[in-house]
């Protein structure tokens, strides 16, 4: 019969009474020998197709209003709107209601997909909190626990555990801190103070303050690109900045071979500049690419304890390049090394 509208299907029925009561009407005139007022067929006909179609479309109106009013009640419940039913008994109701439905649930795997997300997240989120802070502080029980033991009694062993003990409240120092630093980034408390700066001074700096940490870990930095003298003016927040080239050069040197290098390297991008910084280290699998910029996702978890840091560095870095409305990628070959890269706009 195919999909037909309240309006069609009383139009149909009626008709088809209608015609029906023209038909025995007549046939029940001939029978009975009348032939005078032949008008009467064809008018009880259109009376009783008329009355037929008030009495059909009423009230197939009222029964699908009260059994649609449930559905769409529920729905409503659920996404929490308190309009009023609005069916148009001119259209294909089955059709018009399967469509809000389908609307309907397909809103609602999509609101129960992302809190699965989020939940997934909080729980990854509170797993390596927990993680990160545990190391360090088990360290200090027990450096503090072999001290309590007797150990105060030297005075060599007491300072070297007190060192080790200050040491791993340094990390957790710094944990919090950057824990502080991207919870206030992500609910939109970020300063930003967009101003023109010398890009190239930056970078000078921040390469001067990371050498002692790249010679101990015999590492060699270095500045490559097409704007070695000069000035290189950009638009943004310069101490921003710093902790994003600061961070990303931690981390070439953490994850950088012996013997490797870690290169800054600027280019001209049209009205921006692409900052790359890149090693020669371990490089990460392609299918850790998406998620290293994560809060505490690690690629290698044993090198990375190791190696120390917050596990928030990168996290940092994508909030604040994304603060200056750029974006932060990475490019990477396993053995070979990593590049990480930014844009910022010209002055």
């Amino acid at each position: 019969m195919g999909s037909q509208s309240p309006h069609s299907v009383a139009v149909q029925t009626s008709t088809s009474a209608g015609v029906i009561t023209m038909i025995c009407t007549a046939l029940v005139m001939w029978l009975a020998g009348v032939s005078e007022h032949a008008w009467m067929p064809p008018v009880s006909g259109l009376m009783v197709a008329v009355f037929s179609y008030v009495m059909i479309y009423r009230q197939l109106g009222l029964y699908l209003q009260e059994r649609l009013r449930i559905i769409y009640k529920t729905i409503r419940r659920v996404k929490g709107s308190g309009s009023q039913l609005n069916v148009d008994l001119g259209e294909d109701i089955i059709e018009q209601v399967n469509r809000d439905v389908m609307i309907w649930a397909e809103s609602q795997i999509e609101e129960i997909t992302a809190l699965r997300e989020t939940d997934t997240f909080r729980k990854e989120f509170i797993g390596n909190l927990a993680h990160e802070l545990k190391t360090p502080v088990f360290n200090i029980q027990g450096f503090i626990l072999t001290l309590l033991e007797g150990g105060m009694e030297d005075v060599e062993v007491s300072r070297k555990f007190l060192l080790k003990a200050a040491k791993n409240v340094d990390r957790m120092s710094g944990l919090l801190e950057d824990l502080d630093v991207i919870t206030k980034m992500e609910a939109g408390n970020l300063d930003i103070e967009m101003v023109p700066f010398d890009l190239l001074e930056i970078i000078r700096e921040t390469l001067d303050n990371m050498e002692n940490k790249a010679k101990k870990n015999d590492i060699s930095l270095a500045f490559k690109g097409n704007f070695a003298e000069g000035k290189l003016m950009v638009l943004g927040d310069s101490d921003k900045i710093v902790q994003v080239l600061t961070n990303l050069i931690v981390n070439s040197i953490n994850y950088g071979e012996k013997g490797g290098e870690s290169q800054v390297r600027c280019y001209d991008a049209d009205d921006a500049i692409l900052v790359e910084v890149a090693d020669t280290g371990i490089g990460i699998d392609a299918s850790h690419l998406g998620r290293v910029f994560e809060r505490f996702y690690r690629v290698d978890k044993s090198r990375s304890r190791h190696a120390g840091g917050s596990g928030l560095g990168l996290a940092i870095v994508k909030h604040i390049v994304e603060a200056h409305g750029q974006t932060a990628n990475v490019r990477s070959t396993v053995g070979q090394g990593s590049t990480f890269s930014f844009t910022l706009q010209k002055a």
